[in-house]
């Protein structure tokens, strides 16, 4: 049962990880159309609102195709100075039950209300509100179930590892 929970840990971090490398490169374009935009607009007068809008596409895109695979790194936020204090088995007892009282709900509820968002937009066919701003504002909403399901799978390896790390301290 420990070995399954790690093997379904392990798998789905990977996933998260890949994932978040699409993310990670997006990064990198991202820190290059700023660079493009701030100079172009300074020192040439060029520039446009698709380009200005692009950047925070690109942006969240970063964001949701990261935030898994950042629960997994433990890159949340957590107020270390009381965490430490903490034995690892009671650490352990949090974790399960912040990811069941408060991740996993949290994350179906953006889920459920991500899609609408997105279905809606996509249903409307929304646009930008710039005259001259980018089109299939769907695409990008898109992003927030996407991310959403990311988390959530996240979660639930985080959740399996936890389990495995409790089971394998009461056998100790």
């Amino acid at each position: 049962m420990t070995e399954t929970l790690e093997k379904i840990a392990r798998g789905l971090e990977k996933l998260t990880g890949k994932i978040a490398m699409v993310g990670a490169w997006v990064a990198v374009l991202l820190v290059f159309l700023i660079i493009f935009d701030v100079v172009g607009r300074r020192f040439f007068n060029i520039g446009s609102s698709k380009l200005q809008e692009l950047e925070w596409h690109l942006h969240t895109i970063v964001f949701m195709f990261c935030l898994g695979w950042g629960y997994f790194a433990g890159a949340h936020v957590r107020i270390g100075v009381i965490w430490e204090k903490f034995s690892p088995r009671t650490q352990l007892w949090i974790e399960i039950i912040g990811c069941l009282f408060f991740l996993f709900p949290f994350v179906a509820i953006l889920i459920f209300f991500g899609w609408q968002l997105m279905a809606d937009s996509f249903a409307k066919g929304e646009i930008s509100a710039a005259t001259t701003g980018l089109s299939y504002r769907w695409a990008i909403k898109a992003t927030i179930p996407f991310g959403s399901i990311l988390l959530l799978l996240a979660g639930i390896g985080v959740f399996c590892r936890t389990i495995a790390n409790l089971r394998k301290m009461g056998n100790q």
